[in-house]
């Protein structure tokens, strides 16, 4: 191995280590990608990117744990020359890890012999940024996996190189895609993979209309966040929809509660749960069900960004809206869930003015908070210094909140799945 050996991060020092999702057949989510500062360079000049992939790994395995960010899924990560040659992968788990190699990586003889020796080992191997100009790469032979700038391609360019891959026996993955018009067209031109930000865009349907019971879902939900909320009139509501009580009394029962006695009362689950949990569980319940027809992935990203947006609330002195700030997180993916345009959707909701202010992209309080968590989840860091130094955020702050958030996510999606 070498004198590198993995790293703990120094006393102090803010990894953060954000995540992409990467969709693969029916935009199911097939991996993440774990994103990290060392592409950064004018972000974290003083870490080279040794030491910030080292930290990251360190940060992902060893303190938050790879089930809690990918649960159980692989992730990629970005691997330097000097890591690949050191065979610093073969430190992780191959079915869990595919090593995604750099594109300043020089194919000299040494580095063509260790990804050899990483795919005898079981690792998969992805190429980043390739290009038609790079047909002839030398490790091609070896990568299982390469991913295609959508951005830097035209797609003439794009079609070629998924033929030629797909005629070498390798994966296409489609990178930066930004458009539902993008990735269908990735998908006609025989790309396996698919990672961007298009399945956050609304696909636009001429005529849509938002259907009964999903509006439904949005008025109980406000009605959730109203001062003088009201036990007795909630539990009248619950009673006349059988997927509702059921749902609520498997909730509290679950092992996340742990409760010494079994709850079979919907007043007495409304008591113990309380107003804020209770908001939590609904949104929660209906987004899953709202979101029947999208992937999972949506629904996770939603209820992350509520958790962070109201986990940030205590850190930035807005406790006094933290559940306002758990809304705005859940409603900003609501375009994506319901294919409607996101004025649409307020226009038809009475909620505080500041989520819609903020989701609709106007200078607020909120908005400054909504920015901070688009750029923690996307790992845009220059975007993340900027707007947390409007807030006066600290880094290691933001980054617990993230991690929290994630974890919770992902326990939250589970109970409401059983």
């Amino acid at each position: 191995m070498g004198s590198q050996t993995m790293s703990q991060t120094d006393v102090g020092q803010t990894v953060f280590v954000a995540r992409q999702p990467i969709f693969g057949e029916g935009q199911s989510t097939h991996a993440y990608e774990l994103l990290f500062r060392s592409g950064l360079e004018n972000c974290c000049a003083a870490m080279d990117g040794d030491r910030a992939t080292l930290d990251v790994i360190a940060n992902t395995f060893l303190e938050i744990g790879l089930d809690e960010l990918t649960a159980g899924k692989p992730c990629f990560i970005n691997f330097t020359r000097r890591l690949i040659v050191e065979r610093t992968p073969r430190l992780l788990p191959p079915e869990l890890v595919v090593v995604e190699l750099l594109e300043d990586i020089e194919p000299d003889d040494e580095v063509i012999a260790a990804c050899r020796e990483l795919k005898s080992a079981g690792y998969s191997l992805a190429l980043d940024d390739f290009v038609w100009a790079d047909r002839g790469h030398p490790l091609l032979d070896v990568a299982d996996i390469v991913k295609v700038d959508f951005m830097d391609t035209t797609p003439e360019q794009r079609a070629q190189i998924a033929e030629g891959l797909v005629g070498r026996g390798i994966r296409a993955l489609a990178e930066k895609v930004e458009t539902q018009q993008e990735y269908r067209h990735a998908k006609e031109a025989g790309y396996t993979y698919f990672q961007g930000y298009f399945f956050s865009k609304p696909v636009i349907r001429e005529g849509k209309a938002l259907e009964g019971n999903r509006l439904a879902f949005l008025q109980m939900l406000q009605e959730l966040h109203r001062p003088d909320l009201s036990y007795d009139q909630l539990e009248a509501a619950i009673r006349q929809d059988v997927s509702l009580t059921f749902g609520l009394l498997k909730f509290i029962n679950s092992a996340w509660f742990s409760l010494k006695h079994h709850v079979e009362s919907i007043h007495h689950a409304l008591v113990l749960l309380g107003p804020q949990e209770l908001r939590k569980w609904f949104a929660l319940v209906r987004l899953r069900n709202i979101a029947s027809d999208k992937p999972n992935e949506l629904v996770m990203q939603a209820l992350t960004r509520a958790r962070m947006a109201e986990g940030l609330s205590e850190a930035v002195g807005m406790e006094e809206c933290s559940s306002d700030l758990f809304l705005m997180g859940m409603f900003s993916m609501l375009d994506a869930l319901l294919d409607m345009a996101i004025p649409e959707i307020l226009s038809r909701l009475s909620i505080n003015p500041q989520i819609k202010s903020a989701l609709l992209g106007e200078p607020c309080l909120f908005r400054k908070v909504h920015d901070v968590v688009l750029a923690l989840e996307r790992a845009d860091w220059p975007a993340f210094e900027s707007h947390a130094a409007a807030l006066d955020l600290r880094e290691d702050v933001a980054q617990s909140v993230f991690a929290r958030s994630v974890k919770w996510a992902t326990d939250a999606f589970a109970v409401a799945a059983m």
